[in-house]
């Protein structure tokens, strides 16, 4: 809720979307869209701010070597967030690695504040603060940031 004309008024939360693709299509939180192959560990998108009052995430992606020189694959992804490690390996469907330790979901983590489950084919990673990562264990990665994080963050997604 916001205070519109001195009245309090509820209104709906703006939300950015970065897509990944076949490890190489991008589209960023700014609606640009873009080709890039290379097979290293990308940031995706990460707390670029020295505001304290927004919280400090990273997304990765390692993309691994792909049919032929003008592809790759994106082998795994990797959330950071309150001091809790993420990974996501492409092969490894309905599993997740939290702190290097495997897992099957669904998993609640960080007193609450941190969710994942299985939403159809694909992993769903929420936060208490919006953000949402959604990856179907194979080539696409779906990226959710809330209004606050505008111009906020950095990576593949946008600055």
């Amino acid at each position: 809720c916001e205070v519109v004309d001195e009245e309090p008024t509820c209104v709906p939360e703006t939300i950015s979307t970065c897509w990944v693709t076949n490890s190489r299509h991008y589209h960023t939180y700014d609606g640009r869209d873009f080709d890039f192959v290379g097979t290293c560990t990308y940031i995706l998108t990460k707390t670029c701010s020295s505001d304290p009052t927004l919280p400090v995430f990273s997304i990765e992606a390692r993309n691994e070597d792909g049919p032929n020189l003008r592809a790759s694959n994106l082998g795994s992804i990797i959330v950071h967030v309150y001091d809790i490690t993420i990974a996501v390996v492409k092969a490894e469907k309905g599993i997740v690695r939290v702190n290097n330790h495997r897992s099957h979901l669904p998993i609640s983590l960080a007193q609450g504040k941190l969710h994942l489950q299985q939403k159809g084919k694909s992993l769903l990673i929420q936060t208490d603060f919006k953000l949402k990562v959604l990856y179907d264990w194979e080539d696409h990665v779906v990226l959710k940031v809330p209004r606050k994080f505008s111009g906020q963050v950095c990576g593949m997604c946008g600055n």
